[in-house]
């Protein structure tokens, strides 16, 4: 028979981690995502907000563990083994468009590519991850937090084009599924992505990366967090 003590200390150790968050910063320095329209890499964005929810989610209590946010974690294996003790995954990105929809503007004399076609949030989730119940109900409950945040999802994701394709899990709450992506099949947690912005959008770039906007989005993922947590 254990000891009292030792099943007090497994208890609390067992509560800590299923509310842990581990936030993952998508991308790193070799490949650094999207570029936005006005050529700033996604990893830069990724970083910023990623930073922004851990310090809203400890506000609210839960436990956090940052992951990536040094840029050198190229395997992504690796960042779903980082978080084996965590009690959920969450990787934070920043959205593009398919090649054909994008066009050409001239920024700081440099050329660039832009889609203005596109805008809002997008949620993912694996059918391969084992905890997918509890992923899904994660990804609507900040798909719900941030709607009433005054946020809008993108939605497009599910069409059917090349390179799409994405079916909807929660159409309201703006959550797909993508079976096969690494971190969230590979997780041994329940595991989300946010597309917080797309970066290609010419006012949704300045929008994402102003502070105001920023705090409002992480608020909203820490809400949602603490409700499904």
């Amino acid at each position: 028979m254990r000891p009292l003590f030792l099943l007090v200390f497994c208890a609390a150790a067992s509560a800590q981690a299923r509310t842990t968050v581990a936030i993952d910063v998508g991308h790193f320095i070799e490949e650094p995502g999207a570029t936005s329209a006005r050529g700033r890499p996604e990893l830069d964005f990724n970083r910023d907000l990623a930073a922004e929810i851990e310090s809203a989610a400890r506000s609210r209590g839960l436990k956090t563990l940052l992951i990536g946010y040094d840029g050198f974690m190229s395997r992504l294996t690796a960042r779903t083994a980082a978080a084996r003790n965590a009690g959920f995954f969450l990787a934070v990105h920043h959205d593009s468009v398919q090649p054909q929809f994008l066009e050409t503007w001239e920024f700081d004399r440099v050329e660039r590519p832009f889609s203005d076609r596109y805008s809002g949030f997008s949620l993912f989730v694996s059918r391969k991850n084992r905890s997918l119940a509890r992923s899904l109900a994660c990804a609507s409950a900040m798909g719900e937090a941030l709607r009433g945040a005054g946020f809008s999802p993108s939605l497009y994701h599910a069409d059917p084009i090349p390179g799409e394709n994405k079916p909807f899990a929660d159409r309201r709450n703006g959550v797909h599924y993508y079976d096969n992506l690494i971190v969230l099949k590979t997780a041994r947690t329940p595991a989300v992505l946010l597309e917080a912005g797309v970066i290609v959008n010419r006012d949704e770039e300045l929008r994402v990366q102003s502070e105001g906007v920023r705090r409002r989005i992480a608020a909203a993922v820490a809400d949602g967090l603490q409700w499904c947590l």
